[in-house]
């Protein structure tokens, strides 16, 4: 009889659960929840307090209720018996982490405290905390801390300690009720089992922690402020849980709430982009997948720890059990093309997009497929959302360069999209100088399955063959083949990730090969990005960091 796992993919905006048949990798149902609070930047809900710049929160109640709708609409349209499904995966955007007290309720459930932003979920495009990260590198660079290195030499704003630091330095009575600081993901799957069972690769990547060593010492913590010497013990745990581990088993209260049977195997949870390597077909050292949403990141798997400039992290079995797992990433890619769908396009194309029944960004990309590369005589910045690989620097902001009274809406669209191609390439150099060959890549996610002029471009720009991985969902797929293997083959899953790719995982026939003529002229515009990206980015001409500043100072 067939066997089932979910993958459960929280992401930005929405979370998808999907049912996948464990011996095929058949996706058997799926369902797409939207978070009805969606991404709260502008007023918290509670009061309507008018929220500070950079700030992104969310309702981890969207949680629960993404959690219960999606995976009972998926099993009642799947028609499978709950008791064939074996396993359950978790994924979640990362850093994003919440407050939460002795029975594991946010504190901003809490009347007491739900009008104190800091009692909110922080998401991960959270910038605020810039300052915090700021303390953090300066502090790490004058103890010679040797784990700034894992991280090419910066921590991010939107890492953990710098999100708690900043709930310690501005809301101090938030943090002193807070029995835990815990990120989402984990606290998805203590819903799900009642336990605590913290990630090593959520660990690795966003809170400074490795395998041989641990946290960073309490003594680096105290310099940065006394009363933040001991938060791992107090409000984190050092129990951290392999990637692949069985956190524990669907409660009988859990079960009764999502329509499953009680006992099923659920995963550790794991960073939506990282799930999707395995998802990608890739178990080997030298491929490279691009999860490509609202943001990029950049995996790549190798058998040694390296240093390489403005990378995310390099985590010993971060990704996949037995390699050291490399990550980089762009901070604004979807967003980037919607901000301007949304905002910057004339009322004379909504209305053509409405008469031909398809999306501005669909109409967007019609007319700037067909321009030349080139041709519009633009440049851009891809740093809309701030900059993560490899200036690691959040307080950066986008440049369009080369317009004049006769640039259309479509030439800026082209010219969005090339940015974020140009900041790939910056990150593949970045791998490649640091000894990190690159002899594949796997693009997965909305972007690469949904608009070819995007990877065409990605294509052209890097002189690389992009391959797509056979499924659209392929978060949600990573995270239903690590609840395979947490089931494991006695329950009829599989002992390992390697086993659960040969079945599970698999790419298109299509894929996006390199025009050569095309890749001489973006070779000219990538060595003008670059100049720009240093004249910027490296702190010769800080003027972006001035008008943030000015513009802090007079809202």
């Amino acid at each position: 009889m067939a066997k089932f796992s979910l993958g459960v993919d929280f992401g930005t905006l929405s979370a998808r659960a999907l049912l996948v048949d464990v011996d095929t990798g058949r996706e058997v149902a799926w369902e797409v929840y939207e978070y009805p609070s969606g991404v709260i930047d502008d007023r918290l809900p509670s009061t309507g307090e008018k929220l500070p710049p950079d700030w992104a929160l969310q309702d981890p109640q969207d949680y629960l209720d993404a959690l219960e709708n999606t995976v009972r609409a998926a099993i009642k349209q799947s028609g499978v018996d709950p008791g064939d499904v074996i396993g359950i995966g978790i994924d979640f955007t990362a850093c994003t982490i919440m407050p939460i007290d002795k029975s594991g309720k946010p504190l901003s459930f809490d009347p007491k405290w739900s009008a104190n932003p800091h009692s909110w979920v922080k998401l991960w495009k959270h910038h605020a905390a810039q300052p915090q990260a700021t303390r953090i590198n300066e502090l790490a660079v004058a103890r010679g801390e040797n784990f700034l290195q894992r991280y090419g030499g910066k921590v991010s704003s939107e890492w953990f300690f710098p999100k708690a630091l900043q709930i310690l330095d501005e809301a101090p009575e938030i943090y002193a009720a807070a029995d835990k600081i815990i990120e989402a993901g984990d606290w998805i799957v203590m819903q799900l089992t009642g336990v605590e069972s913290r990630s090593s690769c959520a660990a690795g990547y966003k809170a400074m922690w490795e395998k041989s060593v641990g946290y960073p010492s309490n003594e680096f913590f105290e310099a940065l402020d006394p009363r933040f010497e001991c938060i791992i013990d107090e409000k984190m745990s050092r129990c951290i849980f392999p990637v692949g581990a069985k956190a524990g088993e669907l409660t009988a209260e859990a079960a009764d709430r999502l329509g499953l049977v009680a006992g099923a195997a659920v995963s550790v949870s794991i960073i939506d982009a990282h799930v999707a390597v395995p998802a990608a077909t890739v178990i080997k050292e030298g491929s490279l997948v691009a999860i490509m949403g609202t943001s990029t990141c950049h995996m790549v798997l190798g058998k040694s720890s390296k240093i390489i400039e403005g990378m995310g992290g390099c985590v010993e079995d971060g990704i996949l059990p037995g390699f050291f797992g490399f990550e980089a990433g762009q901070s604004c890619v979807g967003d980037h093309f919607a901000w301007f769908a949304d905002n910057c396009v004339p009322a004379s194309y909504r209305a053509e997009a409405e008469s031909r029944a398809i999306s501005v960004q669909d109409l967007l990309t019609q007319k700037a497929s067909a321009l030349k590369p080139g041709q519009t005589g633009l440049l851009a910045l891809d740093w809309w959302n701030g900059n993560r690989s490899i200036l690691e620097d959040g307080d950066l902001t986008g440049l369009l360069v080369g317009m004049t009274l006769s640039t259309k809406p479509e030439e800026i669209y082209r010219a969005l999209i090339e940015a974020t191609a140009y900041g790939t390439n910056i990150i593949l150099e970045a791998f490649e100088s640091g000894g990190i060959s690159v002899d594949e890549i796997v693009a997965c996610g909305g972007l690469a399955e949904r608009n070819e002029m995007l990877m065409q471009i990605y294509a052209d720009v890097t002189n690389r063959e992009f391959k797509i991985a056979e499924s659209a969902q392929t978060c949600a797929l990573g995270s239903a083949m690590w609840g395979a293997v947490a089931a494991g083959k006695s329950r009829g899953g599989y002992e390992d990730i390697a086993q659960a790719a040969s079945k599970m995982a698999r790419v298109k026939d299509k894929s996006y090969k390199p025009n050569p003529d095309a890749h001489r002229i973006y070779a000219r515009l990538f060595e003008e990005y670059k100049k720009l990206h240093d004249y910027f980015g490296r702190g010769k001409n800080d003027v972006m960091k001035r008008l943030k500043a000015i513009s802090a100072q007079n809202r």
